[in-house]
C-alpha cells in the first residue's frame, strides 16, 4: 500500500469549520443478522406489487447505459393525474430527503460559516427559552420530529429552530404559539411532520390549515406516513402559495431501496427548486418503479388496510400488558413499556432477535418506537414480550 503524501497541513484543516462541527444524521440500525425481525425503521412489511417487480426486471436492459429522464417527466405526469394538478406543480427527488435539503438551499439564507457550540438542537431547546429573531436564516420545526431537520439546517449554515410540541405531541394552537414567543411565524422555512414521527400522532387538515394561514414563510407539510392516516393536507398547497406537501414512495409503497420522493406546490416554488436541483437526480429504475406503482394502487391500498389492522391489534395487546400506547396514524407506534426501562426492553427484545427503536432523546427516552410488521411478525413480538414479562415476574 503506498504511503500517504506529506503536507504541512493536517487533512482536517482543509475541511470547512462548519463541516468539522457537524453531527451527521443517525439512521436506524441496518443489521446483517439472518432471521431477525426488523421493526426499527418503519419499512413496509409487504413487498412491492408483482407488476412493479416485473416492470423493474424488464427495464434491466440496454437502457442501463443511458441517462434517465432528467426531470422524471413520465412520473410527474402520472402524479399530476393522481393529484388532479399539472406536472408544473411537482418535482421528483432522490427520496424526499433530497428535496428537503433542496428546500433549505433554495429558501433559507445561510447564517454564518460556523455555528456556536451552544446553538440549540432539536433535543436541547427548553420551554420558555427565546432566540433572536433571525427569520431569513431559520429552519423551524416542532420537537420531537424528524431528526434530519436540524442536520439539514446546520449543513447549510442556517439556524435550526426547534419548538416543543404541546402535551402528548399535539400541535400547539396559534394562541399558544404566540403566547410562548417561541414560534417564528416569519421563519424562512418551517417543517411540519404530519402525521408526526416519532410519535405517530396525526393532525387534522383544519388545524394544519390554521397554522399555514398564519405562516409568513415557506411551510412544508412532510407527509411521509400519510397513507396510513385518516386525513391528508394535499389541498393546502393549492390554497396557500407558500405551502408545499412532501410525499415519498418509501414508507407506504415499499420502494425504500429505489429512493423516490416528490413535492407538490405552486409552480413558481417548483421552478425555483428545479433551478437548484442536480442533473439526473432520480435513477431510471426508481422512476419506472414509481410509475408502475401508481398503475397498481389497489394492491397497495389493501396493504394499507392490513397494516392499520395490525397496528390496532398490536396497540390493544400492548395496552393489555399495561404499556401505554400513543394513538398512531402511521405504520409504527410509540409505546411506553412497564417494568424495565425502555432501553432495557430494547436489549431484551434484541436477545429474542427482534429489533425496535429507542431514542436517547429528552422526552423520548422512556418510549420504544415499533414498526408495524406482518401478522406473523406481530405475533412473534408479542410472544417475546409475554416471555420476558414472565421472566421478570419470576425474578
Amino acid at each position: 500500500m503506498p504511503k500517504n503524501v506529506t503536507h504541512p497541513k493536517s487533512p482536517a484543516a482543509f475541511v470547512r469549520p462548519l463541516v468539522r462541527g457537524l453531527h451527521a444524521y443517525t439512521p436506524g440500525e441496518q443489521p446483517k443478522i439472518r432471521g431477525l425481525i426488523k421493526l426499527n425503521t418503519n419499512e413496509n412489511p409487504y413487498p412491492p406489487s408483482p407488476k412493479v417487480l416485473k416492470c423493474v426486471r424488464d427495464a434491466v436492459d440496454d437502457r442501463l447505459r443511458l441517462y434517465p429522464d432528467p426531470t422524471a417527466e413520465p412520473l410527474r405526469w402520472a402524479l399530476a393525474t393522481l393529484h388532479n394538478c399539472t406536472p408544473e406543480n411537482i418535482i421528483v427527488g432522490n427520496g424526499s430527503d433530497e428535496l428537503l435539503a433542496l428546500a433549505v438551499r433554495t429558501f433559507v439564507e445561510p447564517a454564518r460559516e460556523s455555528l456556536p457550540e451552544n446553538l440549540p438542537s432539536s433535543t436541547s431547546q427548553k420551554k420558555g427559552s427565546r432566540q433572536p429573531r433571525d427569520s431569513k436564516n431559520r429552519v423551524q420545526f416542532f420537537a420531537p420530529s424528524y431528526s434530519l431537520y436540524p442536520v439539514l439546517a446546520e449543513s447549510h449554515g442556517a439556524l435550526p429552530h426547534p419548538v416543543p410540541l404541546a402535551d402528548n405531541f399535539t400541535i400547539p394552537t396559534i394562541a399558544q404559539l404566540k403566547r410562548s414567543g417561541l414560534w417564528d411565524f416569519r421563519a424562512a422555512l418551517s417543517l411540519i411532520t404530519t402525521p408526526n414521527a416519532p410519535s405517530g400522532r396525526g393532525y387534522t387538515t383544519d388545524e394544519l390549515n390554521v397554522l399555514c394561514n398564519a405562516q409568513k414563510g415557506i411551510t412544508i407539510l412532510d407527509e411521509a406516513y400519510v397513507d396510513f392516516a385518516q386525513e391528508n393536507a394535499l389541498e393546502l398547497p393549492f390554497r396557500h402559495s407558500h405551502v408545499l406537501v412532501s410525499r415519498t414512495f418509501s414508507k407506504a409503497y415499499s420502494l425504500c431501496f429505489q429512493r423516490v420522493g416528490y413535492f407538490i406546490a405552486h409552480p413558481e416554488l417548483i421552478s425555483a427548486l428545479h433551478r437548484m436541483r442536480d442533473s439526473y437526480n432520480v435513477n431510471g429504475l426508481g422512476q419506472i418503479a414509481a410509475v408502475a406503482t401508481l398503475a397498481d394502487l389497489p394492491y397497495y391500498r389493501q396493504n394499507f388496510s392490513k397494516i392499520r389492522g395490525s397496528r390496532q391489534r398490536l396497540s390493544d395487546a400492548l395496552t393489555d400488558f399495561g404499556w401505554s400506547v400513543l394513538p398512531s396514524e402511521t405504520n409504527f407506534i410509540l409505546t411506553r413499556p412497564t417494568g424495565p426501562t425502555a432501553r432495557e426492553w430494547l436489549e431484551a427484545l434484541r436477545s429474542h432477535r427482534i429489533l425496535v427503536r429507542w431514542f436517547a432523546t429528552a422526552g423520548l427516552e422512556g418510549f420504544l418506537r415499533i414498526t408495524v410488521g406482518t401478522d406473523a411478525e406481530v405475533d412473534r413480538l408479542l410472544k417475546a414480550i409475554r416471555t420476558l414479562i414472565r421472566t421478570q415476574k419470576r425474578h
